[in-house]
């Protein structure tokens, strides 16, 4: 009887176990998205600083600027295409292990 308990009790968990591994992995995969996403910016950063004394002309600043920008915008519009990946294979994992449960 112990025995029938413990394993009710198992497979009970089973699901709440997979939905936390689930959870677990996409903090893990987002957090991860965001420190290279801070290192490519932080990166990019550095890189101007260190061109911009190479500049004579304002209109070169400005080109500087300019190029610092679209690199900034392009790295952060990819970090949030990969950010809504991420949360949305957490979401179709969740749907699909909810179904599971509701047939089971």
């Amino acid at each position: 009887m112990i025995d029938s308990m413990n394993k009710q009790m198992k497979d009970a968990m089973g699901p709440l176990q997979e939905m936390m591994r689930i959870q677990t992995n996409m903090l893990e995969l987002l957090a991860k998205q965001q420190m290279e996403c801070t290192q490519s910016c932080v990166e990019a950063t550095m890189a101007q600083t260190k061109e911009l004394p190479n500049c004579s002309k304002p209109e070169d600043v400005v080109k500087l600027q300019q190029a610092y920008a679209k690199e900034i915008e392009e790295t952060l519009r990819q970090a949030g295409q990969r950010n809504m990946d991420i949360l949305n294979e957490a979401r179709v994992a969740l749907t699909e292990l909810a179904q599971k449960s509701m047939k089971a």
